[in-house]
């Protein structure tokens, strides 16, 4: 292996002058180099091309802190919850279609997070916490109402947190029957499940109004 693919395998290459020769090897130290990085030790710089007008330093580091949360969003259209993959089309229309869907449908579930965040383990006081950092690159403590919701697995109203998939699911079991009387008439009705308590709350967040027996 070459002295500078072994040198730079710990990243270290920058910071020596090395001279090979046939018979010779020499190397110096670029003190400079070496003192301008301890200065960054423990650092991290963001830079960015929007002018400071529009995003200050703080917005910035938090702005690349979301970067986790546009990751989980590639996740959850992915694999977790929508099952973007695979696309079984061939059309490339139908392609772009199947991926504007699965966009729109994210969009949906953005939404409905946002407004069940009650009954979810979601920190609903996130920006008060963000807001008491002593510095926007230190991390972001729970709030007492997560904390809360945490060790007693309830809200605030006492109704069960859950995750999002756990809420989804018993949403799912109200269920629409039709009803059919053995009789000549062929006389029929429909028929919806009770809301349990939850469902009701979480109708209740979504600004929904369940159908009830007609």
């Amino acid at each position: 292996m070459a002295v500078g693919a072994v040198i730079d395998s710990r990243k270290m290459a920058k910071h020596f002058s090395v001279d090979i020769r046939d018979g010779h090897l020499s190397f110096k130290r670029r003190e400079q180099q070496i003192k301008d990085e301890a200065g960054l030790d423990g650092i991290y710089v963001i830079r960015t091309s929007i002018p400071a007008e529009h995003l200050d330093a703080k917005e910035a580091v938090q702005a690349y802190k979301d970067l986790a949360r546009v990751e989980r969003a590639f996740r959850s259209m992915k694999t977790v919850d929508l099952d973007i993959r695979p696309i079984r089309h061939w059309n490339e229309d139908r392609v772009r279609a199947h991926v504007f869907l699965c966009m729109l449908a994210y969009h949906v579930e953005w939404h409905m997070r946002e407004k069940l965040a009650p009954l979810l383990f979601h920190d609903t006081h996130i920006e008060a916490a963000r807001a008491e950092r002593s510095s926007p690159v230190a991390k972001t403590e729970p709030s007492d109402a997560v904390k809360a919701k945490k060790a007693t697995k309830r809200s605030a109203d006492g109704n069960p947190v859950m995750a999002f998939s756990g809420l989804i699911a018993h949403l799912g079991t109200l269920t629409r029957n039709t009803m059919r009387v053995p009789l000549k008439s062929r006389h029929s009705f429909t028929m919806y499940s009770r809301p349990t308590t939850l469902q009701e709350a979480a109708f209740k967040l979504l600004e929904i109004d369940p159908p009830r027996v007609q």
